[in-house]
């Protein structure tokens, strides 16, 4: 391998993880475009030491390593919050860049830049789509949707906020799973009321319609809801 041919091959994989990461970095994601130039930058460079090694009988056995050792990296970016797991996206797109950069450590160029592109129509082109798909309804699918809602209010209320909430909830079509209260301790006089209702049916202004109806109520100190996870029936 010649020097010049060593310059271009780490020059393009450069610029094409400089191209993920600029999609990265825009929207916000923890691994951005350093990252991501980093991580295709690093995958050429130990396959283009593999390739200059005289002894080494099979290339790619250092390639394979890469991919082993970005599977710590991406998994870095992967946090669990209660049900909910974010940065799988994130993650794959480093396992990808990584990729790139290892077609142009080995000199496949063109490969190398369709699979940058393939990269960016999958995060920039098929987001539209998955949301779209998010949106429709549950029904004949196995997930059901889990919405949590949550009332302070003072002690003497919390039966009547109970069965105001049962009242709300009989004509629609969540289910409830679960309903329980605490006293808080830093406030003795006031009581957490929480439930969980299933649906397959996606429906936030419903919810919204009844906790909004509940805070009316005088007894009432705060009033949420939130989606907390989506299930495997």
């Amino acid at each position: 391998m010649t020097w010049m041919d060593f310059t271009l091959r780490l020059a393009v994989a450069f610029a094409l993880g400089s191209v993920i990461g600029l999609e990265r970095q825009w929207r916000q994601r923890m691994a951005g475009l350093r990252t991501n130039t980093l991580v295709a930058t690093g995958a050429a460079l130990f396959v283009m030491l593999s390739v200059l090694t005289p002894d080494e009988g099979s290339p790619t056995r250092i390639a394979a390593q890469v991919v082993s050792g970005i599977g710590f990296l991406a998994g870095g970016v992967i946090l669990k919050e209660g049900a909910s797991v974010r940065g799988l996206n994130t993650a794959a797109t480093i396992w990808c860049a990584a990729a790139v950069g290892a077609f142009s450590g080995s000199g496949y160029i063109l490969q190398a830049t369709i699979g940058a592109g393939a990269v960016l129509i999958s995060n920039i082109l098929l987001r539209p789509l998955g949301y779209r798909i998010n949106q429709q309804p549950l029904k004949g699918t196995e997930l059901e949707l889990v919405y949590e809602c949550s009332f302070t209010c003072k002690s003497r209320e919390e039966a009547h906020i109970r069965a105001l909430l049962l009242q709300a909830l009989a004509p629609s079509h969540l289910k409830l799973r679960a309903l329980y209260s605490e006293d808080l301790e830093e406030k003795p006089d006031l009581v957490k009321v929480e439930a969980e209702m299933v649906t397959q049916t996606r429906d936030d202004q419903s919810l919204e319609m009844i906790v909004s109806r509940l805070s009316l109520e005088p007894g009432v100190i705060a009033a949420s809801w939130r989606i907390i996870e989506q299930e495997f029936g």
